[in-house]
């Protein structure tokens, strides 16, 4: 084998996922050349995973952007192309690679089952396993060593991290507000609320995080926080990560940057209400999930079909983000175990 192409096209959470499993095929086969398709709008974030040799990206959904990929790859004569994503788009794009062998998971554990129809091989993955894990058997059915968990990301230069860094002078959490689904935004006075109780009772400011069209939501938490959180400078990826390596803490809803800061060892309290936290949450024992799905009725739906009094992650209150927080940060043996995210655990 010589040439092999990742397909995983999204999400930012999803392609941190896949790292330990590309991480674990580099290492087994440190010549091989290994490309990874990925959606246009997270190019930046491959441009960090040393490990790979090159990005291509599917450019836009329009019939030509799939053609000029469909030319691109095939010109690459891959020996093996992997699906991690599991739908009938990604496994169509890795037939039209060109590929002699079109690995995919088993149909059992495709979020579109008719995807398998496209594959050459399919492996059998089980049930009940984080995606991580879920990828690193598929790894592992290519013949991969897969002994221990690596997120590989480069470290870039940061003038606004440094410059920021250098002003703030004192440790700090952080804190984003944001996502992408309504669904997963827990309010942002009750962020501020737990920024004043991290300040009063760890020592640690807040950091507020914001992407595209999120400033006022950071502003809101800034100013629910009382002195205690300021609002991060503007971020494209390769400074969230350089953030992430001084953060102490992380807090935030079932988001990118929240998987980033768990792949940079960033200790983490996480929200999850339509997302079950067996499946894409944390993967260290040690980090604590807040989580509604076993009550949630609208899973894996970017909005709450419930009115604001029942919405699911709304019923997580102040006084458990907080004493999780506490549970988090104590010190090795003094505190409650949290229940862990096992690697074989959960649901898929």
């Amino acid at each position: 084998m010589e040439r092999l192409l990742v397909v995983r096209l999204g999400s930012l959470g999803d392609l941190v996922h896949t790292l330990p499993a590309v991480s674990a095929i580099r290492r087994t086969w440190p010549a091989l050349e290994i490309d990874w398709l990925v959606d246009a709008v997270h190019r930046e974030f491959l441009t960090l995973v040393p490990v790979i040799t090159r990005v291509m990206t599917l450019e836009d959904r329009t019939l030509g952007a799939w053609l000029r990929a469909r030319r691109t790859l095939r010109a690459r004569r891959y020996d093996v192309a992997v699906d991690f994503q599991g739908l009938i788009k990604s496994a169509v794009l890795s037939r039209l690679s060109g590929a002699r062998r079109v690995t995919g998971f088993a149909r059992d554990a495709l979020r579109e089952r008719a995807a398998a129809l496209f594959y050459t091989e399919r492996v059998e993955v089980g049930s009940g396993h984080h995606v991580v894990e879920k990828n690193l058997r598929l790894a592992r059915a290519l013949g991969a060593k897969a002994e221990a968990l690596e997120f590989p990301l480069t470290d870039v230069p940061s003038p606004n991290v440094a410059a920021f860094l250098a002003a703030a002078r004192e440790p700090f959490a952080l804190v984003n507000p944001g996502a992408a689904w309504p669904n997963k935004r827990w309010p942002p006075d009750r962020f501020g609320e737990v920024c004043r109780a991290i300040r009063e009772r760890h020592g640690l400011n807040s950091v507020v995080l914001w992407g595209p069209n999120e400033q006022a939501v950071a502003d809101a938490v800034v100013a629910a926080a009382g002195g205690s959180a300021v609002a991060a400078p503007p971020t494209r990826l390769p400074d969230l990560v350089a953030l992430g390596r001084h953060a102490r803490l992380v807090v935030s809803g079932d988001t990118g940057p929240l998987h980033i800061a768990m792949a940079l060892g960033v200790p983490a309290v996480a929200f999850f209400g339509p997302t079950d936290p067996a499946r894409n949450g944390p993967w260290v024992p040690a980090d604590i999930s807040l989580s509604r799905y076993d009550g949630c009725d609208c899973h894996y739906e970017r909005r709450c079909r419930r009115d604001a009094a029942r919405w699911c992650l709304g019923t997580i209150a102040v006084n458990e983000v907080v004493a999780a927080v506490d549970r988090r940060l104590a010190p090795a043996g003094t505190a409650a175990p949290s229940r862990p995210v096992p690697l074989g655990g959960g649901r898929d």
